[in-house]
């Protein structure tokens, strides 16, 4: 019995693992590509004898990464993981069946979770809008400056972080909002000084 290398990757596209396997011959023999029932991505996979040359569809990062392996690395052994560079996370896997499937199942659950965690836009969404609301409360009074003289600010907001940015000199002013302790500290704030990156001006 010939025998057979696999390959896996998760589909940037529809988020699918895509797994399929080739002789050890075929893959000597010629290039190799290896597409998602989707139609939208494929793997491709070269060798010129000593290194196999993969193009790899990442569904981590969105993008593809281009990656050089030695011929043994992927035609013997259990197999090998190739990491995508943007999130430092192994995205695609090469050699036996059972290690590849076993492997893309435990990516795509992960690649899941990740996805469901980004639909939490912040730590925690009520503080978030609650600091929100309060820093409206404190411009609504004019209580928003920068040293540089300027009261015109613009606002950045992060996962657990609200930025004021001075529209004049670009200064900016953190304000965590990720806990209760956050928004109880910017409650008690009258005002917020924005540290501004010219020096101070007399008003």
């Amino acid at each position: 019995m010939e025998e057979v290398r696999s390959f896996g990757y998760l589909c940037p596209k529809c988020g699918k693992a895509v797994l399929g396997s080739r002789s050890v011959f075929a893959l000597q023999a010629a290039a190799v590509r290896i597409g998602c029932a989707c139609g939208e991505s494929e793997l491709e996979i070269q060798t010129d004898g000593t290194k196999f040359r993969l193009w790899v569809p990442c569904g981590l990062c969105g993008g593809e990464h281009h990656a050089e392996v030695d011929a043994a690395a992927i035609l013997t052994g259990r197999g090998v993981g190739l990491a995508c560079p943007e999130t430092k996370q192994l995205c695609c896997y090469a050699g036996e069946e059972a290690q590849v499937r076993s492997a893309m199942e435990e990516l795509a659950i992960r690649a899941e979770k990740e996805k469901c965690e980004e639909k939490e836009a912040f730590t925690d969404n009520v503080i978030m809008y609650e600091v929100l609301s309060e820093l409206k409360d404190i411009a609504a009074r004019g209580g928003i400056r920068c040293t540089c003289g300027s009261t015109a600010y613009g606002i950045q907001v992060h996962r657990d972080a609200v930025d004021l940015i001075c529209r004049q000199c670009g200064g900016k002013l953190r304000l965590n909002a990720g806990t209760d302790e956050d928004l109880d500290r910017l409650c008690c704030q009258m005002t917020l000084t924005i540290r501004g990156t010219k020096g101070m001006t007399v008003v």
